[in-house]
C-alpha cells in the first residue's frame, strides 16, 4: 500500500517556503547530493520531511477534538442522571480495552462501509472514500478522549464542593461559575496528567502508517526498502520523535508554570479581588464577596478588597 496524499501532505506544500528541513535555508540542503537526507530526486529528505509535518499536524488536529469530547464524557460521569453516566462508563471502557491499532483498522474500514451505505441510501451511486488522515484523526480522538476523560474527571473531584458554592454565593449561573472559578481550577491539575497523554499521542500516531497515511514511520519504511537502510532511517525517525517530545515537554513544564503562577489573576485585573496582606488573618475574610463559603477566596489566594 502506497502512502495516500493526506491533508497534512497537502499543508505541507503551502508552508514549503518555512520548512526547516528542505525549504529555501533548510538544513538538509547543506547535504551533498549524493547523500541519503539530501533534498530532491537523489534523496530522501523531503519525504522524510513531509511525513515528520503529517505527524505534527495528525497530532495537533486530534488533541483539541479529543479535549472536547473528553470534557463532555467526563461531565456526563459526573452528573446525576444514570443514563449518562452508564454511557460514559461503557465508553471509556470500550475505547480504553481495544488496543488502539484494532481501533484504527475498525474504525478505518467501518467508517468506509457507513460512509459507502449512506451514501447509497440517500442516492448517490458512486459513494464516498474516507481519507487515511480523516480516519486516523478520529480513531485517534477516540482514544485519547476515553483517558483525557478520566483525567478530567479526577481533577473534577479533586475540586472541593465549596467552590461551586461560592459562586453561586456570588451569583453566577452554573456557566459562568464553570468558567471562571472550575475551569481554572481544573486546567491547574489536570495539565501534568494531559502533558502525558500528549506524549502517548505523539507515539500513537505512529500507527497510523498501517493504514497508508504518509507519515514519519511511514516515509521511513518506504526509504528503508528500497535503499536497504533500515537502521539509518528508522534511526533518523526516532531522532524525530524523541526531538518532538522534547520540546513538547518543555513546553508544557512553562505552561504548567504559567498557570500556577496566574492562579485567577483575571479577579484581580477586574478589581473585584485583591492580594491579601501578610497582616490579614484569614478568618477576617468573611464578606459579602464569599457569600456564605471563605472557602473560595481561601483556595485562590485572594480576598475581597
Amino acid at each position: 500500500m502506497e502512502p495516500t496524499i493526506s491533508l497534512g501532505a497537502q499543508l505541507y506544500s503551502l508552508v514549503s517556503l518555512f520548512d526547516p528541513f528542505c525549504g529555501p535555508v533548510g538544513v538538509l540542503n547543506l547535504l551533498p547530493e549524493s547523500s541519503l537526507l539530501s533534498c530532491g530526486d537523489t534523496g530522501w529528505g523531503d519525504e522524510v520531511a513531509r511525513g515528520f509535518f503529517v505527524t505534527i499536524t495528525l497530532a495537533v488536529c486530534t488533541l483539541p477534538i479529543g479535549l472536547t469530547i473528553g470534557l463532555f464524557i467526563s461531565l456526563a460521569q459526573q452528573t446525576e442522571v444514570r443514563s449518562l453516566r452508564i454511557s460514559a462508563n461503557i465508553y471509556t471502557t470500550i475505547f480504553r480495552g481495544l488496543p488502539e491499532l484494532l481501533t484504527i483498522f475498525m474504525i478505518y474500514f467501518g467508517l468506509q462501509i457507513a460512509v459507502r451505505m449512506a451514501a447509497i441510501y440517500l442516492g448517490y451511486d458512486k459513494g464516498f472514500e474516507i481519507n487515511s488522515f480523516v480516519a486516523g484523526t478520529v480513531a485517534l480522538s477516540l482514544v485519547f478522549s476515553s483517558y483525557a476523560s478520566e483525567v478530567l474527571s479526577s481533577a473534577f473531584k479533586a475540586i472541593p464542593k465549596g467552590q461551586y458554592e461560592a459562586g453561586y454565593a456570588l451569583g453566577f449561573r452554573p456557566g459562568k461559575t464553570m468558567r471562571l472559578i472550575i475551569l481554572p481550577q481544573l486546567v491547574r491539575i489536570a495539565l501534568p496528567g494531559l502533558g502525558n497523554l500528549w506524549m502517548n499521542l505523539i507515539k500513537d500516531t505512529a500507527l497510523i502508517s498501517v493504514i497508508g497515511l504518509g507519515d514519519t514511520l511511514r516515509w521511513s519504511g518506504v526509504a528503508a526498502k528500497v535503499t536497504k537502510e533500515a537502521f539509518f532511517f528508522y534511526g533518523i525517525a526516532c531522532l524525530l520523535f524523541l526531538a518532538l517530545a522534547a520540546a513538547s515537554s518543555v513546553v508544557f513544564s512553562k505552561i504548567e508554570t504559567r498557570v500556577r503562577r496566574s492562579g485567577v489573576s483575571r479577579w484581580a485585573r477586574s478589581g473585584s479581588l485583591s492580594r491579601p496582606s501578610r497582616h490579614r488573618p484569614p478568618l477576617r475574610t468573611r464578606g459579602p464577596e464569599c457569600g456564605s463559603s471563605v472557602r473560595f477566596c481561601w483556595v485562590s489566594g485572594y480576598w475581597p478588597a
